[in-house]
């Protein structure tokens, strides 16, 4: 029932409020939010990234540039145990698989999928798997097992031209990372100014177990392999 909001004046300025219940994905959602600003001391850091060899890996082996920022990341974890590790009842758990949490939005909400093994797959496969845990997650279809088990989160704001957010880690997970929209960059090439391609990505971790150092290290093992023709 729309409930009238009274400024003193028997008028109601922003007019009929309606109350609407969250569904229990949105409370989980909401619950989740709340414990990760309240409970994890989180370090964000940016780089701006030449999305050049991105870009043509992507046209030639026709997969989304998402499957390429998976790669990149299944790689960087990989490299960077800690960052694919959580900090827990005071002490580290490193984990021996690499699964990488991708984030699509719905209707209602955005909802995570996880990709099992991760390093271990083709892009190939990587962009079948996105594919089909995308229609599943818009239909409202995924399984518990399809969201357990992630070792670290991708937010892929590309497609939304968002240049630039900062991620909320997943705990118990150590880092997230959010990768925005490719744009055009005035670049200097051979001492003369021409249009390049960049994005921008942002890691939050969690500084109980990633220190600047190590966080500036695996942000630029991401960045590394995004600027790799293959």
């Amino acid at each position: 029932m729309p409930i009238p909001e009274q400024d003193g004046l028997g008028d109601a300025p922003k007019g009929e409020t309606r109350v609407q219940e969250p569904d229990r994905l949105q409370r989980a959602i909401a619950r989740r939010s709340a414990e990760t600003r309240a409970t994890v001391p989180d370090l964000e850091l940016s780089v701006d990234v030449d999305a050049a060899a991105l870009l043509a890996r992507s046209q030639r082996e026709e997969v989304s540039t998402t499957a390429v920022l998976v790669a990149a990341c299944a790689g960087a974890l990989r490299a960077v145990p800690l960052a694919n590790g959580a900090y827990r009842d005071g002490h580290y758990e490193l984990y021996s698989r690499v699964n990488v949490a991708v984030t699509f939005p719905t209707a209602d909400a955005q909802v995570p999928a996880t990709l099992l093994d991760a390093d271990a797959r083709s892009l190939t496969e990587l962009h079948r798997e996105l594919a089909r845990l995308r229609d599943r997650a818009v239909a409202g279809e995924l399984t518990p097992p399809e969201q357990a088990g992630a070792t670290f989160s991708l937010l892929d704001l590309g497609p939304y031209g968002v240049d630039r957010a900062a991620p909320l880690i997943t705990p118990p997970q150590a880092a997230a990372l959010t990768a925005g929209a490719i744009r055009d960059v005035p670049v200097v090439r051979d001492g003369a100014v021409t249009v390049g391609r960049a994005l921008t990505l942002t890691l939050a971790c969690d500084h109980r177990i990633l220190y600047g150092a190590q966080a500036a290290a695996f942000l630029a093992a991401i960045a590394a392999r995004l600027r790799e023709p293959a």
